[in-house]
């Protein structure tokens, strides 16, 4: 069974977010998410928190304009290993408060785009481009496990 094969067949028996937990199992970060593009906010529809904490409420939704998967939405992927150094993120709310965050684009089953998968710590972290290309091949199995959620959402303007 390859990978992505695992991934299905996890989501399959125990649910999304149990894969996920797999899946941040694999890397050095806290958090990984899945959220929805929902009008001017990013709602966060699974997270697993490698220290088993209850998903703080500033997690829950964050508006577009200050989130790090609006350069999900405008480059198709977005990563940045330390957030306080990376100058494309000058002026950015979060610079150096979020400081890793690793980002794929979700799509839906008509190809549209339904929001973004996540690697994200407080702490830099580095994420090999093995483990990108993970995220990128899981995040297109995603969407099978999401059908219910995904009708009558309007992108946020890019």
């Amino acid at each position: 069974m390859n990978e992505i094969q695992w991934f299905v067949r996890v989501c399959q028996i125990d649910g999304l977010e149990a894969a996920l937990r797999e899946l941040n199992a694999r890397v050095p970060h806290r958090y990984t998410g899945v959220y929805r593009f929902e009008g001017d906010l990013m709602r966060n529809l699974a997270l697993v928190d490698k220290a088993g904490e209850a998903r703080p409420e500033h997690l829950a939704a964050v508006p577009f304009k200050d989130s790090f998967c609006q350069y999900v939405l405008r480059d198709g992927g977005f990563q940045s290993g330390d957030t306080g150094a990376d100058r494309r993120l000058d002026g950015h709310v979060y610079q150096g408060v979020l400081l890793s965050y690793h980002g794929v684009p979700v799509l839906d089953d008509a190809g549209q785009l339904f929001g973004s998968l996540c690697h994200f710590d407080q702490d830099s972290k580095e994420l090999s481009d093995g483990e990108f290309a993970m995220m990128q091949r899981v995040a297109r199995v995603i969407p099978a496990f999401l059908r219910s959620r995904s009708a009558g959402i309007a992108l946020p303007a890019a």
